[in-house]
């Protein structure tokens, strides 16, 4: 299913995407690296057992990226033009290798663009859980979409 046009989001929508993803060990370490953050914490699995958490936590920004990228076949796929900005992200509880994140999506807000009448703008708010039902990462994303080709 691809994404959907602006003017077929309605506020309150809400989205239980139906893809998951379990967490390996190897993302984490390679997006780390990717991104060039050397944090023992997510890396040194040795120094991880001297944490109160006694493993590596997952680098939250793939937890991020992750929770956001399960909507995507669901909400915006071919249908976004850019996110406008990230507000009130939050990680309730650690992800660590080996947890199947989920993810779920509602609709906040809708409104015009005022400079592209072509495009409006959606304010989603996305929730991943881990298999426990435990909520991992929540954020309010702001993107430009697409309105319906005329």
């Amino acid at each position: 299913m691809g994404g959907k046009y602006f003017e077929e989001f309605i506020v309150g929508q809400t989205f239980v995407h139906e893809v998951r993803r379990t967490v390996t060990d190897m993302d984490n370490i390679l997006f780390s690296s990717l991104t060039y953050n050397p944090a023992a914490i997510h890396i040194d699995h040795e120094y991880a057992k001297t944490t109160e958490f006694g493993k590596p936590l997952v680098n939250s920004i793939f937890t991020l990226g992750l929770v956001v990228g399960l909507s995507v076949q669901d909400t915006t796929l071919g249908t976004t033009v850019g996110n406008l900005g990230w507000e009130e992200v939050a990680f309730p509880k650690p992800v660590f290798a080996g947890d199947t994140i989920r993810s779920e999506t509602a609709v906040v807000s809708l409104r015009d663009s005022k400079s592209r009448p072509t495009q409006g703008i959606v304010t989603f708010q996305h929730k991943g859980y881990n298999q426990r039902g435990e909520t991992v990462c929540t954020c309010r994303r702001v993107a430009l979409m697409l309105r319906k080709p005329a």
